[in-house]
This record gives C-alpha cells, structure tokens and sequence, in this order.
C-alpha cells in the first residue's frame, strides 16, 4: 500500500497549529502570540476521522452523518474555539484547515511551508505519539505547549 498525500489548503508561511477541541486551548494562544509577534498569519489545523471525530449535535445515535457535516459542524467549531482564544488580538489573520486525515499527516504537510508548527502536549509523562512524530518529521521548527492546568 502506497503512502497517502494529505491536500491542504495553500499554506505557504506563517504559523500552523494542531487543534483537537479545548484541550489544545493554550498551544492555539501560544501560536496565536507567535504568529502576531512575527506578523504573519495563522493556520489553524484540525485533523479529524470517523473515529477522533465529536458527533455532531442532533445526530441520532447510531447514525453516522455525511463526511461533508462532520467537516462543516468541526470547521465552525474550530473557528469559534479560535475566535475565543484571540484575546486582545482580533486583527490577525487566521484561516481554519479542517482535513480528514490521519494524525498528524496534515501537519507534517503544513510544516514543509510553514515558519512554526505548534502542537499541544497529551499532559502525560511523555508527550504522546502526534507530538513525537511531529518533533521527528517536520521540516520547521516545532514548539510544544503543555496544555492549561
């Protein structure tokens, strides 16, 4: 079996960050702060499968919505989560990447043109499997951000 090409949107500069809902809360400030002391934009990237992926709000149990509503319904919420997290920075430029992929594919493929790639730390003992393959595989410099207490 071959190795699958992720898509992304066009990222070319700036800095991406990984986010997986609350819990990655402080790496998105952290990346927020570095994206507006380089004034360059910021990428957010939120990796998602059947299997990581919240359900919807209103779908029945047991049903299992069209991939097109779990990618709009984790867009918005991304989006919201970003928009609450820019503090006192609500002028900077961010887009919002919502890729179906396996972790961390998408965010090894944004760090070939990226400056920065900040990734939230699992709080454990060790940093988890995405963060070491992100510190081992990407092509800019990786910062990890232990998550809010």
């Amino acid at each position: 079996m071959g190795a699958r090409t992720v898509e992304l949107p066009e990222i070319n500069g700036g800095v991406v960050v990984g986010v997986d809902g609350v819990k990655s809360a402080r790496a998105l400030r952290t990346a927020i702060e570095e994206a507006n002391r380089r004034g360059c934009v910021l990428h957010v990237v939120r990796e998602w499968s059947l299997r990581t992926a919240p359900r919807p709000p209103g779908c029945p149990p047991g049903a299992v919505p069209c991939l097109k509503d779990y990618e709009t319904w984790l867009s918005e919420v991304t989006e919201k989560l970003s928009r609450e997290q820019l503090g006192e920075n609500q002028n900077l430029e961010f887009t919002v990447h919502v890729v179906h992929s396996r972790s961390p594919e998408a965010l090894l493929a944004a760090s070939e043109r990226a400056e920065l790639l900040v990734v939230s730390h699992s709080g454990g003992r060790s940093p988890g499997p995405i963060v070491e393959q992100c510190v081992r595989g990407a092509t800019c410099p990786v910062l990890v951000v232990r998550p809010d207490p």
